[in-house]
């Protein structure tokens, strides 16, 4: 029996937050304790629209399930948060593809069997990602999609030296490398032509992006490896780094980008027994871009 779960709304996607309020209706129904938090919001119009607002620090102890409302960047965007508390995620489709998110918003009624245990927990690994600046580490954070090193706005070629522990792997001269996890494999790094990976896969996948190169190909690595993103020692050109589509980090010359499998996994909650495949082909079908705030 589920003794609290946090429904987490994006005000950009769940207008006056409607979809999470017949959720909260339906879980109500079937006596499932439930509070609102909003991880996020919106300046326009902050207030709850009549629902009760709590802090989600505080309220994710004791949680035993995350609902969120919006698209693969709300799942996103609380991955972390999730992550470190253990907590699964189940999230809403508001978006457009949403291949992370278990149901559409047509599919509220689906919630009832969380209270019955109707629902299995899949783990999606995760990357630590670390900058180093003269052999110290100046920033880091958790990635559940990628960890995307490019170039700023000047339209120049970068240069980049990837490594792992073994050794050097390769050079890449172009826009820039991502290096993704599964998860990732159908996000950013599927439109630099990386393949597509079953997401309960544990490896990375490194692709180059717009390399000056015919030979430039992407990489399938085993988990144990520690990836290491190279700039250039010498010269100016500014290079970047994002992590699942967050604020980028400025990179000087000479820092290093490392990569490594993460102690924390995102766990995702799962009513139904689609396979992969079907919701490949299903929102390969769909197309369009999740561009979610």
């Amino acid at each position: 029996m589920l003794k609290k779960v946090i429904l987490c709304p994006n005000p950009y996607r769940d207008t006056e937050f409607q979809v999470a309020k017949e959720a909260k209706r339906v879980l109500d129904e079937v006596g499932c304790p439930n509070v609102v938090c909003v991880p996020f919001r919106n300046d326009d119009k902050p207030e709850g629209y009549g629902l009760e607002i709590k802090p989600l620090q505080q309220e994710l102890r004791g949680a035993d399930m995350m609902i969120t409302f919006g698209g693969d960047g709300t799942i996103l965007h609380l991955s972390k948060t999730a992550a470190h508390k253990d907590v699964p995620v189940l999230g809403i489709n508001l978006g457009s593809l949403g291949f992370m998110a278990e149901l559409e918003s047509r599919e509220l009624s689906r919630l009832r069997d969380l209270c019955e245990g109707k629902y299995e927990i899949e783990s999606r690994m995760m990357l630590d990602v670390s900058v180093l600046r003269d052999g110290r580490v100046i920033y880091s954070n958790l990635a559940l999609n990628e960890a995307l090193i490019a170039r700023g706005n000047v339209s120049r070629v970068i240069r980049l030296d990837i490594f792992t522990e073994e050794g050097k792997l390769v050079n890449i001269a172009g826009d820039g490398v991502i290096v993704a996890t599964p998860t990732g494999s159908t996000a950013y790094s599927l439109s630099a032509g990386g393949p597509v990976v079953e997401p309960t896969a544990r490896n990375y996948v490194i692709s180059p992006i717009c390399a000056h190169s015919i030979h430039a190909n992407s990489y399938v690595l085993s988990p144990e490896r520690i990836i290491t993103v190279q700039t250039e020692k010498t010269g100016y050109k500014p290079v970047l780094l994002s992590v699942d589509g967050g604020r980028a980090f400025s990179l000087r010359n000479g820092d290093a980008v490392e990569v490594r499998r993460s102690k924390y996994d995102t766990k995702l909650v799962r009513l139904s027994k689609r396979s992969f495949c079907e919701i490949l082909q299903k929102k390969m079908l769909m197309g369009g871009n999740d561009d979610e705030k």
